[in-house]
């Protein structure tokens, strides 16, 4: 089963984009470093908060994620539809891949621009990669930490320069069915088809939930 036909039939109707939860009604919104800021007050970065946030979204991660399970590791890239360069194989998996034999089994597919933007859907369209692998395939500690970094002037980073946006990672959990992506520093999200999947994060991590979405959750958890 390749990626669509698994999205398909798991996620009927899903696009795999940033903020799933608005599209999946079963899943949790994570804030990560509460009340903590990415700058000090003399305007140097945090590096405290970023640990802080490093750590929090390894901790969801590894609950989410067994050694067993099986994993499809998704890129999206996002490209000018009249660029001249050559989509080449993602940095992601070049340097956080433990097995360098499973770079040859890297997907490419060509897919419509995922937002909801009609003057820049004419102008752009979307490189999706990805991999089936597992969790002791990955560097998966340098994916995370490259996921949080997304506006900030730290290593590792994930940017190309012929990429639009930075590419959006998402793994996706084939054995337990459920995807979890992080979009910055300030939190991540996990969806899945099944509300008792997600059962153990909501509780080990309900002071995480993301405020403004905390009384729907709890009414999922109910």
């Amino acid at each position: 089963m390749n990626l669509q036909e698994y999205l398909h039939t798991t996620f009927p109707g899903l696009i795999l984009k940033p903020s799933l939860y608005l599209q999946w009604e079963t899943g949790i919104h994570f804030e990560l470093a509460k009340e903590m800021y990415q700058f000090k007050d003399n305007g140097k970065l945090n590096l405290k908060m970023f640990d802080l946030v490093y750590s929090q979204a390894l901790s969801i991660f590894n609950d989410l994620f067994s050694e067993q399970d099986e994993i499809f590791l998704v890129t999206n890239v996002y490209h000018r539809k009249n660029s001249t360069s050559r989509t080449k194989r993602m940095k992601v998996y070049v340097n956080s891949i433990k097995n360098k034999n499973l770079k040859f089994h890297l997907k490419q597919e060509t897919l419509p621009y995922v937002f909801d933007d009609e003057e820049e859907a004419n102008e752009y369209y979307t490189s999706q990669f990805y991999l089936k692998c597992s969790k002791q395939d990955l560097r998966y500690p340098l994916l995370i930490k490259a996921a949080c970094n997304e506006d900030f002037s730290l290593k590792p980073k994930f940017r190309q320069e012929k990429g639009l946006y930075y590419p959006d990672v998402f793994f996706i959990n084939i054995s337990k069915n459920l995807i979890f992506f992080i979009y910055d520093d300030r939190g991540c999200e996990v969806i899945s088809d099944n509300k008792e999947t997600l059962r153990l994060v909501y509780e080990k991590y309900h002071d995480w939930l993301y405020e403004y979405n905390r009384e729907e959750m709890k009414q999922l958890f109910a």
